[in-house]
């Protein structure tokens, strides 16, 4: 995986789009509250809800725990809400999506620990001083992914927990049209659909040990739709090559 994504943008470009995304979308941006951009976070963050729970254990007893890419923060707030003994911090690369997070503290009744602006691969935190990272639908924006995950290896402690939660992911054979697909309506943020294999590869040279979960989410109402979800069911593997995807890397 180089630094380049999908569809041709160097790291620096990408990200300037990802920074500028959180100042100037009118929905998004820190100085407005709009209600439709609330509501449908809020259907978001409740499969958010569903995938914390599911790794509820990989969080539970950790004293520090960072959501990368964690945009205005309202994951993070769900993790202080089920976990408030534990220190949780918010970073995304763009200090107007973090200038956003007291909106979903008032929604959740909670106050996250720490919030900060940092890239994926560039995290103000000591050696081996955190117990989990966790990103949100977050990692298939990330480009320089083996940089993150030597980032991620050296500020976690040994044992410590990496999970990649509700990403989008795929076989190499199906990338070039998912991505294209997943880029045909909602160009303004360019996308990308994560290659599971390579993505374990990498995590695995840095010091990881890798695992994913595969899984269907929504696969609409089409007639195409509607029978890939049902031979999904019977044969799981399928959701490998076009699937949703929670990784987990633990610090060996």
């Amino acid at each position: 995986m180089a630094d380049v994504d999908p569809l041709g943008l160097e790291l620096s470009a990408k990200e300037q789009i990802e920074i500028d995304f959180w100042r100037d979308d009118p929905s998004e941006r820190p100085d407005v509250e709009d209600l439709g951009a609330l509501l449908n976070k809020a259907s978001i963050l409740e499969s958010f809800h569903k995938r914390f729970r599911h790794h509820r254990a990989r969080f539970e007893g950790a004293e520090r725990v960072l959501e990368l890419g964690g945009g205005q923060g309202g994951a993070a707030c769900i993790v202080k809400r089920e976990l408030p003994g534990t220190e949780v911090i918010l970073s995304d690369i763009s200090e107007f999506a973090v200038a956003s997070l007291p909106k979903w503290e008032r929604v959740f009744d909670v106050k996250v620990d720490r919030a900060l602006a940092c890239k994926s691969y560039e995290i103000p935190f000591e050696d081996a001083s955190l117990d989990v990272v966790y990103a949100f639908a977050a990692a298939h924006h990330f480009i320089a992914h083996r940089k993150t995950f030597r980032e991620v290896h050296r500020v976690l402690r040994p044992g410590g927990r990496c999970l990649y939660l509700h990403e989008p992911i795929c076989s190499p054979m199906f990338h070039k049209a998912l991505v294209a697909r997943a880029n045909r309506h909602r160009v303004v943020v360019p996308e990308d659909v994560l290659r599971w294999k390579e993505l374990c590869a990498l995590a695995e040279s840095v010091g990881f040990s890798a695992s994913v979960e595969s899984y269907v989410t929504f696969a609409g109402f089409t007639k195409s739709g509607l029978l890939y979800k049902l031979f999904a069911e019977v044969f799981p593997a399928l959701t490998r090559a076009n699937g949703t995807g929670d990784f987990v890397f633990v610090k060996r």
